[in-house]
C-alpha cells in the first residue's frame, strides 16, 4: 500500500536497528543496495536514498512516506506532512543543530556583528540564504561539499553548520554565535497520500510502532509481590508512567505490584524493594509502549 523511502548514510544502521524492532524489519539483498522489502501488508516497497533528497521525492509523491531530517525538510522547502518526530541519532537522543559558528577568538559576538558581505560556507545554502536575509545582512554563501568547519578564516568568514555535540567545532576552535534551527529526524508524508484514507490509516498505524519502540527504550517492566503492611513504602520506591498496577492476590493478604520504570535505576531499585519487603522481583525487557 506504502512505497517508503529511508535514509542512506550516518542514520542507515540506526534506522534499520528500529525498524527491526519494530517488527517491521527491512531486508535487501546487499548491504549496498538501495531497494528494500518490509514483510508487512502496509509497506509496498522500499528505497534507500540520501536524506538530503528524501523530503523533495516524498513532496513530489514518488513516496507515499520517509524519514529524514527537519534541516533538510527546511533547506528544500518541501511540501509535506509531519507525522511524528522520531528522536534517534548519530550519537544520541538530542536534536542535531545548525549553527552560526565563528573562530573561537573572533570580536564577533552575534550574527549583527558581521560585516556586509560576509562570506559563509554551509551544506545548506537556501537555509542558510533565508536566514541572513531574514537579518538584512548580505552574505557571500559558497556551498560546502564536506569539511565546512577547515574553511575559516582563510577561506570564509563563518561557517552554517550541523552539529550534535559541538565537538568537532572546538576541536577547529569554532565558536557558535546563533542557531538557525533545531532539527530532529521526522516520519514525513505526501499531503496527497495522506489525504486517503487507507494510506492514512496505515501510516499511523506505522507510526504507532515507531514511535512504541522508542518509547520502550531504556524502560523495563518490574513485577513484585508485597506484603499488605509493607505495600505503602514499596510504592513510594517505585517510578511510574502513571501509576503502579496493584492487584490482590489470589487467597492471600499479600498484593502483586507491576510498573514500569528507567533501565538505568534497576541495580539500586531492586536492592531497595527488597530491603522494604518486596519478594519474587522480576525485571521483564519492553519492546514497545504504546500510550
Amino acid at each position: 500500500m506504502l512505497k517508503l523511502v529511508v535514509p542512506k548514510g550516518s542514520l542507515e544502521k540506526l534506522t534499520f536497528e528500529l525498524f527491526e524492532a519494530a517488527d517491521l524489519g527491512i531486508s535487501r539483498s546487499s548491504s549496498v543496495g538501495y531497494r528494500a522489502t518490509v514483510d508487512d501488508p502496509r509497506i509496498d516497497e522500499v528505497r534507500i536514498l540520501r536524506p538530503q533528497e528524501i523530503p523533495r521525492y516524498v513532496a513530489e509523491g514518488l513516496f507515499d512516506i520517509g524519514i529524514t531530517g527537519r534541516d533538510w525538510i527546511e533547506e528544500t522547502a518541501s511540501d509535506v506532512t509531519s507525522l511524528c518526530e522520531l528522536q534517534y541519532s548519530k550519537v544520541s537522543s538530542r536534536p542535531v543543530q545548525i549553527v552560526v559558528a565563528v573562530l573561537a577568538d573572533s570580536p564577533v559576538q552575534s550574527v549583527e556583528d558581521l560585516p556586509q558581505g560576509v562570506r559563509v560556507s554551509s551544506e545548506y545554502p537556501e537555509l542558510t540564504r533565508r536566514f541572513f536575509e531574514k537579518r538584512g545582512i548580505s552574505a557571500d554563501i559558497r556551498l560546502s561539499y564536506g569539511a565546512t568547519e577547515a574553511k575559516v578564516p582563510d577561506i570564509v568568514d563563518c561557517i552554517v553548520d550541523l552539529t550534535e555535540t559541538g565537538r568537532a567545532l572546538r576541536a577547529a576552535g569554532l565558536r557558535v554565535i546563533d542557531t538557525i534551527l533545531v532539527s530532529h529526524t521526522e516520519l514525513i508524508a505526501n499531503p496527497l497520500s495522506y489525504a486517503d484514507d487507507d494510506k492514512q490509516r496505515a501510516m499511523h498505524q506505522i507510526r504507532t510502532l515507531l514511535q512504541g519502540t522508542l518509547e520502550a527504550r531504556g524502560k523495563v517492566l518490574v513485577k513484585l509481590n508485597v506484603g499488605e503492611g509493607d505495600l505503602d513504602a514499596v510504592i513510594r520506591l517505585l517510578p511510574s508512567m502513571k501509576s503502579p498496577t496493584v492487584s490482590q492476590l489470589h487467597g492471600q493478604s499479600g498484593f502483586a505490584v507491576e510498573t514500569v520504570v528507567p533501565k538505568a535505576e534497576i541495580n539500586t531499585l531492586i536492592p531497595a524493594l527488597e530491603e522494604h519487603g518486596a519478594s519474587d522481583i522480576i525485571e521483564l525487557p519492553i519492546s514497545k509502549i504504546v500510550r
